[in-house]
């Protein structure tokens, strides 16, 4: 299970290119009629799956060598989504090594959101009002995820190396100039604006949706706790309850656990590699946590319900 799966990875790439310049080969033809804005949403379909890609390059999964990885994790996300591989290396690494921890990982810091009490009681204004709402507020604000990631991926190359901005910030520069280039060239103005805006936000939400449920409300390590790596990883994370419609939206990271146990596994190994690790936690007598994805939502939901409690006071 640790052999590289390069003809799915082959086929995986290409058909998502291929499907990529049918749609907007269809936004050209339909470009006269309001039709067209919905072709926003298998487009935003499409790009969700290379940012599924991308992920992969980032942990190593496609390609042997390290400098093939960051080739395919530059074309897939600078050039073919406008999201920076280095700041997403950055940031998702330092996920991997420490989930759920507050202190070290980025994706349960201080932002427009928060993770525990203790970040909810340093609030004011209306700031504490979103904390205080943030169950019901957090799908909408997914809408925005995908401009989020895209604006963090610019801000990350202040202060970087010359050539490191050099290299992604033209791709990315190419990026947004072909996506604009080709929204306000084959559709009007208005139908331009609109069918970007339904593009991101649905990207946003379904990526956001992907991997929102894979952590949260689950154990978070405090400063004093000393967990080993298996405890590190199977404690924080949450796994989807699998089948062809999950593992499909979910790109195969519904198999969080066994993700984050062996991150250079390739993704259509995960649910083969589950039941060796389902064994193996009941064997030293790990909790292993598996739901639904409606459970999984309702849990995460709930802890940030919790967190924003007593803002609503």
């Amino acid at each position: 299970m640790l052999e590289r799966r390069r003809g799915y990875y082959t086929r995986a790439v290409t058909l998502n290119l291929a499907a990529t310049a049918a749609l907007w080969a269809a936004v050209a033809w339909w470009g006269t009629s309001w039709w067209a804005l919905l072709l926003a949403v298998p487009l935003a379909l499409t790009s969700t799956r290379r940012a599924f890609l991308g992920h992969d390059a980032g942990h190593r999964q496609i390609a042997a060598s390290p400098r093939a990885n960051r080739l395919l994790g530059l074309l897939l996300g600078n050039l073919g989504l406008g999201l920076g591989y280095g700041w997403w290396n950055d940031k998702h690494n330092r996920h991997h090594a420490n989930p759920n921890h507050v202190d070290k990982d980025p994706d349960v810091g201080e932002g427009v959101l928060a993770w525990t009490r203790e970040q909810a009681a340093r609030r004011r204004g209306p700031g504490a009002w979103v904390i205080a709402h943030q169950a019901w507020l957090f799908f909408p604000l997914l809408l925005l995820e995908g401009l989020n990631l895209q604006a963090n991926s610019v801000l990350f190359l202040r202060g970087k190396a010359r050539r490191e901005q050099l290299v992604e910030g033209v791709l990315l520069t190419a990026h947004l100039a072909a996506y604009l280039g080709l929204a306000f060239t084959l559709l009007s103005p208005g139908k331009a604006v609109l069918f970007l805006a339904v593009h991101q936000g649905l990207f946003g939400l379904h990526l956001g949706s992907a991997f929102a449920h894979n952590h949260k409300g689950m154990a978070m390590p405090g400063p004093g706790d000393r967990w080993d790596h298996l405890r590190r990883q199977v404690l924080t994370s949450r796994n989807v309850r699998g089948g062809p419609v999950p593992d499909y939206l979910l790109g195969g990271l519904n198999y969080q656990i066994e993700h984050h146990l062996f991150p250079s596994v390739a993704r259509p190994h995960l649910r083969r590699l589950q039941p060796l690790v389902r064994e193996h936690c009941a064997r030293v007598g790990l909790p292993y946590t598996e739901t639904g994805a409606y459970a999984s939502y309702r849990e995460a939901l709930a802890h940030m319900n919790d967190v924003g409690a007593p803002l609503r006071s």
